[in-house]
């Protein structure tokens, strides 16, 4: 697990970061959980059971100098009751809370959750995808988009507990209707999936080329479960839907998430120098930068999911040693300008 005892220095302190990816929750209310752990994700509850307001702004102000953030949806704070399809606002809600704390200054220059992507169902009617979406709008002007995430395996160890998808949700009839509907808001659109579904996800963005994609997690290759020592072997296979994918326009792609389980990589829950991970993320950050160009390539933390791994600051120095060959003009677009862009910010 991350040890907050190993320190680094630093690295380029005075970059500009937007961190356009990272979550808000309180988990404290969950059954504990007992045995031993059967799937890496389930470390992530058991290490940040609670992550609100000032859990965020003691990882933001660990010296890198990160001037805002974007939430992104986790399923906290929804709505206990009334109409199923307007629970998710109450993330949205919630979160508009915090963000106007930090946008009173008293936490500093940062601003955090400067943009907020919440959740809306998109197979449900196209009367309550409306009523969510308008819902979402009027809570916060800070709301940019939603992610309606499509990630499934039909080996179940692979997801563990996340493990909560259908196959094939992208392509089938009920959501491309109801996207047809969340198109017309002019709304940006995540999406977490997994590598094997790549396909599905860029035959989605070419049929919206109007619709802002963002890809999460550079498309989460895998190398656990059933894809145990195959992470090399497949490594052609998403490099090559990554490049196409990277060649539409509206798609955006997040160079992070790599601190997670579902690539089987021998830093996780090692706390290993941001060296160590540099090296293990490179193949996979360098390829997406080179498709996507860093105008559409942004890095993010994926906090505290990513915390199995390494913390805040050690992160970062990681996610900076990766783009150690970049140009100025790149880093400025790869650590802020491209989440600017993906989500509207005006900072």
């Amino acid at each position: 697990m991350a040890d907050a005892a190993l320190r680094e220095a630093i690295l380029e302190p005075e970059l500009p970061i937007v961190d356009p990816h990272h979550h808000l929750w309180d988990r404290r209310g969950l059954p504990p959980a007992t045995g031993p752990v059967r799937h890496g994700f389930e470390n992530v509850i058991r290490l940040a059971p609670r992550y609100l307001h000032d859990e965020l702004l003691a990882d933001l102000t660990r010296g890198h100098n990160v001037i805002a953030t974007v939430f992104v949806q986790c399923g906290a704070m929804y709505r206990a009751d009334g109409p199923a399809h307007l629970r998710p606002v109450g993330e949205t809600e919630f979160v508009n809370g915090v963000a106007a704390m930090s946008a009173s200054g008293l936490d500093g220059p940062v601003r955090a959750c400067a943009g907020i992507v919440g959740h809306a169902d998109l197979t449900q009617g196209e009367a309550e995808i409306a009523q969510a979406l308008e819902a979402h709008m009027r809570a916060s002007g800070r709301f940019r988009g939603i992610r309606h995430s499509a990630s499934y395996d039909a080996d179940v160890e692979v997801l563990g507990p996340l493990a909560r998808q259908t196959p094939g949700l992208y392509p089938s009839d009920a959501f491309r209707r109801g996207f047809a509907r969340f198109a017309k808001f002019g709304l940006s659109f995540d999406a977490w999936l997994l590598e094997p579904q790549l396909g599905e996800f860029l035959d989605l963005a070419r049929a919206f080329p109007e619709t802002i994609f963002i890809l999460d997690h550079v498309g989460t290759p895998l190398g656990i479960g059933s894809y145990a020592g195959k992470r090399q072997e497949r490594f052609g296979i998403w490099r090559d839907n990554i490049r196409a994918i990277g060649a539409c326009q509206n798609v955006f792609v997040k160079l992070g998430g790599l601190a997670m389980p579902f690539l089987g990589f021998d830093s996780f829950m090692q706390s290993r120098p941001s060296t160590v991970l540099a090296e293990e993320w490179r193949p996979y950050i360098e390829t997406c930068i080179e498709a996507f160009t860093p105008k559409r390539a942004m890095f993010e933390s994926n906090f505290p999911v990513d915390l199995c791994s390494c913390t805040y600051d050690v992160l970062w120095n990681a996610l900076k040693l990766t783009a150690k060959g970049c140009s100025a003009d790149e880093k400025a677009d790869l650590f802020a300008g491209a989440a600017k862009r993906a989500y509207r910010l005006e900072l």
